[in-house]
């Protein structure tokens, strides 16, 4: 059997051609990175738990009709998706003080600020991913002040959507990032992955770290939490 020409390969998924040049097939790997690719492991399971956790997630946003570049899983560390050219901005959304921004602002993890925070990070492993404003986006030439604009408001409803499904599930959605993409006709599409790699998730009621962080912070029991955040976004659908 041939195999499939690689079309992209990044820190945690592979990108192949499929026979409809508008679709390619996104295999999840099971590298966990932190602080731009400086802090690397290999954790087994995790690309199969990031497939089908963020095939949930994908699912619930096109059925809530947010635009994604998500077609369906196809086993368990492969699904297909849109072929998407990806805008270079990691756009973070903050329900919740942590990480780099209660370091930045000096505040104190956990603390809930009466507005909802967007930030933007130009994607450049060279640049180390720099904070950015919405003047150098457009300046950068990678998206209009229309886009922008069509953008937040596509972000805004996922925070809707994305806080409804972890509340159901006793989660905290404290903060994620997300990127977009245009497809072949121009459209604006969410893309990549939505999974406890780009979300922080903190139980409600024990407080626990159930994403990433337990990697960056050397807490253990990476793959155990990535378990937990599946095994109960599955039984809302029995």
């Amino acid at each position: 059997m041939k195999q499939p020409e690689l079309l992209y390969e990044g820190k945690a998924k592979q990108l192949f051609r499929t026979e409809d040049d508008d679709v390619v097939l996104m295999h999840y790997k099971d590298t966990a990175t932190a602080f731009n690719n400086i802090k690397k492991a290999t954790i087994a399971g995790k690309g199969v738990l990031n497939n089908k956790i963020s095939a949930i997630i994908f699912g619930c946003l096109n059925e809530a009709g947010v635009p994604t570049h998500y077609i369906r899983r196809l086993n368990d560390r492969d699904q297909l998706c849109r072929r998407v050219e990806i805008i270079p901005l990691e756009i973070i959304v903050r329900n919740i003080v942590a990480g780099s921004l209660a370091k930045r602002l000096g505040l104190e993890e956990g603390f809930k600020p009466s507005n909802t925070i967007y930030d933007i990070c130009y994607k450049s492993d060279a640049l180390g991913d720099p904070l950015i404003n919405d003047h150098h986006a457009v300046a950068l030439g990678v998206v209009t002040y229309d886009e922008l604009k069509q953008i937040y408001s596509m972000t805004a409803r996922i925070n809707e959507v994305l806080k409804s499904l972890f509340d159901r599930i006793n989660i905290t959605l404290v903060d994620f990032k997300i990127e977009f993409g245009r497809t072949s006709d121009g459209r604006i599409v969410l893309a990549d992955e939505i999974s406890p790699d780009t979300c922080r998730l903190w139980d409600k009621t024990t407080k626990e770290r159930l994403d990433r962080d337990r990697f960056r912070r050397d807490m253990g029991r990476v793959r155990e939490a990535y378990e937990v955040i599946l095994d109960r976004l599955e039984a809302l659908k029995k």
